[in-house]
């Protein structure tokens, strides 16, 4: 999918709080994984409808930032063995 290919462009894509901001993203980024962020880009995707039986309801709206790193950083999100 596209996370995966924007692993190539040194870009990693994380599910963050709804109402958290470009600023406070960034700096947990940089504070948790020890990089570089250059960029911070962020959207809410829609709610999605819900069906058990004859109840319908909806999954929770939530927000996805697609983080881009300075070329010397990268994040190890796969272990090696």
């Amino acid at each position: 999918d596209k996370s995966t290919r924007l692993l190539e462009k040194n870009q990693y894509t994380f599910i963050v709080d709804r109402y958290s901001n470009k600023i406070t993203i960034k700096e947990a980024i940089e504070y948790l994984f020890n990089v570089k962020v250059t960029k911070v880009n962020t959207c809410r995707l829609p709610r999605k409808k819900k069906r058990v039986g004859k109840y319908i309801g909806w999954k929770p709206q939530y927000k996805k930032a697609i983080i881009s790193l300075a070329e010397s950083d990268v994040i190890n999100l796969f272990t090696e063995n």
